[in-house]
């Protein structure tokens, strides 16, 4: 089998997230993956259900996340109303959220996995069990088993216990630098990963902006990120990328492009 071009390996997280510095987007669910051209969509911070699922018919490959995000209201510091968002990750709750994805595929074909946002979370939840990673693909194989189960997984956890636990239940591994200046040490990351989850397919995620520092990724570092997966792609080392996120293309405009140029001449 050939290696997948950088086009045909490209995931987005669709989804409006609320993050300190960022101002509402113009870009709606289901528009990333379209801008980018890719074939992938992460479906994130809504509920997963028929209306949502609908509103992505047109993507080819989607993943429903199971962690979950959920809003909640509150107030501002003027008084005014407002939204903000949570998580909730109690395994149970990602369990039951996993065998609503399993029920939806049958509505909707093209969804063809679940995911869970910063694993960490479910893992070290103080209802954590050894059990739990396995029922959770049970619960998200119990009306489809071809469904595949993603966890979010950052370079710096890899000395983190509890992943033993997970090895088994886990089909693809979606691997994030936190930071930008790490994006050098792309090649020893996927190393590490191989050593922790063997044989797992490693999906890169892509940052536009830059969470710690509150700004976006200076070119010059998407760039690495960018020839190294398109390296590794070639190599068979990695299986795809993942982009955050559609909410992010009008508050970052000229990181958006860069990449998407990036993918339609690779």
């Amino acid at each position: 089998m050939s290696a997948a071009s950088m086009k045909e390996a490209g995931w987005v997280w669709e989804g409006i997230g609320f993050d300190p510095g960022v101002e509402p987007t113009v870009y709606g669910v289901g528009e990333g993956a379209t801008y980018f051209g890719v074939p992938g969509a992460n479906f994130i911070f809504h509920p997963n259900n028929e209306v949502n699922f609908a509103k992505l018919s047109h993507v080819p490959k989607v993943t429903g996340d199971i962690s979950k995000w959920i809003w909640y209201e509150t107030r501002a510091e003027s008084d005014r109303f407002t939204f903000a968002q949570g998580r909730k990750d109690d395994p149970e709750i990602v369990a039951a959220e996993a065998a609503e994805v399993s029920r939806l595929s049958l509505e909707f074909p093209n969804i063809v996995g679940a995911f869970i946002d910063d694993t960490h979370g479910v893992a070290a939840h103080e209802k954590a069990t050894p059990d739990a990673p396995a029922k959770i693909k049970e619960a998200l194989r119990r009306h489809n088993p071809d469904l595949d189960l993603w966890i979010v997984v950052y370079t710096h956890e890899f000395e983190n216990e509890y992943w033993q636990e997970w090895v088994d239940a886990v089909d693809v591994i979606n691997l994030w630098v936190w930071e930008y200046e790490n994006l050098v040490n792309i090649d020893e990351y996927i190393e590490g990963c191989r050593k922790v989850f063997p044989d797992k397919p490693i999906v890169m995620g892509i940052y536009i902006r830059d969470y710690p520092s509150q700004s976006p990724v200076p070119l010059d570092f998407l760039e690495i990120e960018l020839n190294a997966i398109l390296k590794h792609l070639e190599a068979g080392t990695m299986t795809g990328y993942n982009i955050l996120g559609n909410c992010l293309i009008d508050q970052h405009p000229e990181q958006a492009e860069f990449i998407r140029e990036f993918i339609h001449s690779h």
